[in-house]
């Protein structure tokens, strides 16, 4: 009877006390822990890029292709060109000019 009544208590002990902890990592994390920080230095922007069209023109289409951006316009004078430029460092790279076949 005597281990018996021990073993209780321990228990006891043992479920009182994991409680604390469990508490006091709750309330740990919550002053200390995971909270989400924000950046030290702010964020730019990885580029600044600009694509000079004529005024004549207009913007059909904006698309992207694998590292590129695509950019379809249509001219005044019936002229369809599509600009290509690189995603990550904003660079023109070339122009398509879309023709009708022949």
């Amino acid at each position: 009877m005597r281990a018996l009544k021990a073993l209780v208590i321990v228990l006891g002990v043992l479920i009182v006390g994991g409680t604390l902890a469990l508490i006091a990592a709750l309330v740990w994390r919550g002053t200390h822990g995971t909270a989400v920080r924000a950046p030290s230095a702010p964020l730019a922007a990885p580029f600044a890029a600009s694509l000079d069209l004529p005024s004549d023109a207009t913007i059909l289409s904006t698309e992207t292709a694998g590292e590129r951006f695509l950019v379809r316009a249509q001219f005044s004078d019936g002229r369809d060109e599509v600009f290509v430029l690189d995603l990550k460092s904003g660079a023109r790279l070339g122009t398509i000019e879309l023709r009708a076949a022949r």
